[in-house]
């Protein structure tokens, strides 16, 4: 019962309840059955959930076994010695502590500098005090726009099969009120928002978002997914080459400029006045990316909605009845579905009324405050249906819980950052000799580290903002960055409302992976290049983020070609046997996620060689990597019993 609470705080449904409902059931039955016990999902068919029952073909548990225990104790003791050696380098005895002591700031733990050095970090972490107060500010404001308008008396939506009146509404008019009523507040915030994020260049956003608009309901149909992805991929490419469209070289065209003084400074016109008023965030451009994202999302949307059935959205066909029932038919039937209580998937593809594709819906989807800095990404569809019925994931307990998650993966950052100066290290160069292979192996390892909880920590807050809000998006960070060990789990897992995007924008629209034999892995393949490139793209325009995306696709192949040479179905009499097979494998593939991630994000090609060659140019590195690789294969082992865990409780996790 002690434990109870910690169970709680760390379960999935706490993180997000997506994890434990499958995408086709709906959410409001699964959520009340999963309050009778532990959180687990609920097998579901034909979008109905059925009883709690053990998924078939799972192993018992081996928790207890000396096996795990050993595997449990060597590692716990392993991420002692890893922490111990970080910490042992970050201290002002260590001979290059001079070299990059000039990086480090004052911390507020006593005793102690803290390492800043990044710049995406430290710009989140000088900021996270204002953005407190804006978080805790919108809600309110909200509450107190929705109640002079007494929004209350005729937003309370009940259930569609209820046929309820609230104030002479039915249920979908209410609904409809209620999205209303939600969009006139978010409008004007949104202004507001963006005014003061970015100053005068909101307007170079509004002209980029109506170029986009007229794309979508312009265009002959025909044109649209193709000149929809040019022109997102373009404005990538406009917005990193022209530095943010600078008013004062668009006016020098048209303006005179002032002239010279005689201390020869640079001519200046009324475009330099524009922008010396940049806002908060004066480089728009760098934060723009997300919501090429989200203009990508409304075209396409929108696209499919033109292109569907003419049948009303909620009307979907249900199967066949079984041959051996009473009620075959040939035909198959329909069913009304109830648009309080979609499933995750119905929210995603079933598309919205014609008249949700306006412009103002449209602008308070792309640019809505709490998303818009670092999303996660929420396609359209699914916010304008978050919009008119509130999700019955959000709930205070919840929200309470995920806000505590977020407060203590913030003060694990924090502790890092004070006592492990990985950072600052590597950013100074040091001479790497002086170093253990042990030592320099532990920086890289937990650079890495670092480079996961920058990113958690804004999403999670972002994500945190919309909870408060009342909109439920993807948790993007699904496991910890030291629980992934295959290359297509860790794509599903890391960045997964980015993950949700891609698939449903580029790699299932390109084919996926749906075709069988050797010929569809390859075409996979090719579709994973495809993705990753633009993924790669997408977070900036640099070289060594394109080799991070063509690593990535090229350490697929092993896990292809390991699949076709041992097949699961042949090793089903030989379960411990295929572990430790599979085992040996996904050490090969964390080695190569490590070098893959750490090009892309961070020592770039250059100094991982650097990285490298001081690890291995002694015999001592060679053995250092025996060990790890060991230390790598009992944490391995734990994964997969981990996983082996969530299924004994029902839950299908994809990562």
């Amino acid at each position: 019962m002690a434990l109870r609470p910690l169970r709680q705080l760390y379960s999935l449904d706490t993180l997000d309840t997506r994890f434990i409902v499958p995408a086709n059931a709906t959410p409001k039955d699964a959520l009340e059955l999963t309050e009778l016990g532990p959180a687990q999902s609920l097998p579901v068919r034909n979008g109905q959930v059925k009883s709690r029952q053990s998924v078939e073909g799972v192993q018992p548990s081996k928790w207890h076994t000396l096996e795990f225990k050993t595997y449990l104790a060597l590692v716990s003791l392993c991420v002692f010695f890893m922490i111990k050696a970080v910490v042992d380098v970050s201290k002002e005895s260590h001979p290059n502590y001079s070299r990059f002591d000039h990086l480090l700031s004052h911390g507020w733990i006593p005793g102690r500098k803290v390492d800043n050095t990044d710049l995406q970090y430290s710009s989140f972490r000088s900021n996270i005090i204002p953005l407190f107060v804006v978080v805790l500010l919108h809600p309110v404001l909200r509450k107190l726009y929705d109640g002079f308008w007494r929004a209350h008396t005729y937003t309370q939506v009940r259930s569609s099969s209820a046929n309820g009146l609230t104030m002479g509404l039915s249920a979908s008019a209410a609904a409809d009120a209620r999205m209303n009523q939600r969009i006139s507040f978010d409008v004007p915030f949104t202004i507001i928002f963006i005014a003061a994020l970015h100053g005068f260049s909101a307007f170079k956003i509004v002209l980029i978002l109506y170029m986009n608009y007229c794309i979508a309901k312009k265009l002959p149909r025909p044109y649209v997914p193709a000149v929809t992805w040019i022109f997102g991929v373009g404005i990538l490419f406009a917005n990193e080459f022209g530095k943010g469209y600078s008013y004062a070289a668009f006016l020098r065209i048209f303006l005179p400029s002032s002239p010279t003084s005689e201390k020869e400074q640079p001519a200046t016109n009324f475009g330099h006045r524009l922008d010396t008023f940049g806002g908060l965030i004066p480089r728009w451009e760098v934060l723009f990316n997300f919501t090429v994202l989200r203009l990508i999302s409304f075209n396409m949307d929108y696209y499919w909605s033109t292109t569907s059935p003419s049948t009303s959205s909620l009307e979907v066909r249900a199967p066949p009845s079984p041959p051996t029932s009473p009620h075959t038919n040939n035909n198959s039937k329909k069913k009304q579905l109830d648009p309080a209580n979609l499933s995750e998937r119905d929210r995603v593809a079933l598309p919205a009324k014609p008249t949700d594709y306006s412009f103002r819906t449209y602008f308070a989807y792309t640019l809505y405050s709490p998303l818009y800095l670092a999303g996660p990404i929420l396609t359209f569809n699914d916010y304008v249906s978050q919009l008119r019925y509130r999700p019955h994931s959000i709930t205070p307990k919840r929200t309470a819980l995920y806000a505590v998650r977020f407060i203590i993966c913030l003060l694990t950052m924090e502790v890092m950052i004070h006592y492990m100066y990985m950072i600052a290290i590597f950013h100074a160069r040091p001479d790497f000799t002086a170093y253990t292979p042990t030592q320099l192996s532990m920086l890289g390892f937990f650079n890495l580290k670092h480079i996961w909880l920058k990113l958690l920590l804004p999403w999670r807050f972002f994500r945190l903002w919309g909870l408060l809000d009342g909109i439920d998006p993807p948790e993007n960070m699904v496991r910890c960055m030291s629980d992934n060990y295959a290359v297509t789990h860790f794509w599903r897992g890391w960045h997964r409302s980015f993950n949700k995007w891609a698939l449903r924008y580029l790699f299932i629209p390109m084919g996926g992976s749906a075709a069988p034999g050797m010929a569809g892995q390859v075409r996979s393949v090719v579709n994973k290049l495809v993705v990753f490139s633009f993924i790669a793209i997408w977070h900036d325009i640099q070289l060594r983020l394109l080799m991070w995306g063509w690593l990535v696709t090229l350490f697929v192949l092993p896990e292809v070609i390991a699949g076709y040479v041992f097949p699961a179905k042949k090793w089903k009499d030989s379960p411990d046997a295929y572990r430790y097979l599979c085992g040996v494998g996904a050490v090969g593939e964390i080695l190569l996620l490590m070098v893959a991630n750490l090009v892309g994000f961070a020592l770039g090609l250059d100094g991982l060689k650097d990285l490298v060659s001081g690890i291995f140019s002694t015999w001592s590195g060679l053995g250092f990597l025996g060990v790890a690789c060991v230390a790598l294969f009992m944490a391995v082992q734990i994964m997969f019993e981990w996983r082996e865990s969530e299924k004994r409780m029902g839950i299908k996790m994809k990562c």
